[in-house]
């Protein structure tokens, strides 16, 4: 799928968008951001130069803003959602309409021949089974209400075809609309600030990915569409399935007077206990290039310009 495309980006203005969105104007492509601006964010202001970029202010859930803005694309990359559990358990329905109902009503917009780019979770797969790698046939099932919607989303896309869903690791990096609510942000921003953090479930596993590396994964899919279309594929660091408790081991060997403890009550709210395997999509050629210390390493320089805690989604 070589070429230049009209791309519609919709939740532009996010965490993954404001690095997406700058990556693929570079590449020469059109961009058009719908975004509701929720978080007071100004993320995508160093683009506004660009003569291919656009930007609506609005909601992705009303038909008359996604109507006008869907007719000329070529690729829909579905970004807007109510990212993570905390928030999703906050507002229900908001997270319902946005993150499953939005996308049904997206797809009844477009042709045939217009492509879907849909990033989900792979908080999907709910708790793995110890020592056994969640691949993209594993069963899902999730147990939080942002894992469902997402799960649900994933399934009414790869259904009307002509897409390609990702099933992202948590992601962690530095990006103009920051989040510190993000586990390995979080824990790098608690290290960086308060020395010490309190684990709850320490031992529970999950994989990561820089967002750089999420933008990329982007980029290859519209590149390698042919061979990938109308599948799913797990986007993650194949050499980082860390338990909490190991990937604070890798903080400190960067900031030594970080302290850990393991608590004796507390609940994981997001419940993720999986380890991952990303073979299907490296085997299609997609190779990660910034590692878990790669963005440690960033997290602490970043932290030196951010000193709140505003960057959350909840």
């Amino acid at each position: 799928m070589a070429g230049k495309y009209n791309i519609l980006v919709t939740g532009g203005a996010g965490y993954i968008g404001s690095i997406l969105v700058p990556h693929l104007l570079n590449l020469g492509h059109t961009v058009t951001v719908l975004d509701n601006f929720i978080f007071k964010q100004n993320s995508l202001s160093q683009v506004c130069v660009e003569p291919k970029f656009q930007i609506v202010r609005g909601d992705a859930r009303d038909v008359s803003n996604l109507r006008p803005l869907t007719k000329d694309a070529d690729i829909i990359i579905p970004l807007a959602a109510l990212v993570g559990a905390p928030l999703c358990d906050t507002d229900v329905l908001g997270a319902s309409s946005t993150n499953y109902e939005a996308i049904k009503t997206l797809l009844s917009l477009l042709s045939k021949e217009q492509k879907v780019l849909i990033p989900i979770t792979n908080s999907g797969y709910g708790v793995g089974e110890q020592d056994k790698l969640c691949d993209e046939k594993t069963p899902l099932r999730p147990i939080t209400h942002y894992g469902k919607t997402k799960v649900q989303a994933e399934s009414c896309v790869l259904e009307r075809g002509n897409a390609i869903s990702f099933r992202l690791a948590t992601v962690f990096g530095m990006a103009p609309r920051m989040r510190l609510d993000l586990l390995v942000n979080d824990f790098v921003y608690r290290a960086v600030n308060d020395n010490a953090v309190v684990l709850f479930e320490s031992h529970f596993k999950r994989n990561y990915i820089h967002i750089r590396d999420v933008s990329r994964a982007f980029v290859h899919a519209i590149d390698n569409f042919e061979k990938m279309e109308n599948e799913a594929y797990n986007v993650g660091l194949s050499d980082a399935n860390l338990s909490k408790w190991e990937l604070c081991e890798k903080i400190k060997k960067y900031l030594p007077k970080f302290v850990f403890l393991d608590a004796p009550i507390g609940e994981d709210p997001d419940k993720r206990d999986y380890i991952i395997s990303n073979k299907k999509i490296e085997e299609l050629g997609f190779k990660t290039q910034y590692s878990l210390e790669d963005g440690i390493a960033e997290l602490i320089k970043g932290y030196k310009m951010i000193r709140n805690a505003s960057y959350g989604n909840i």
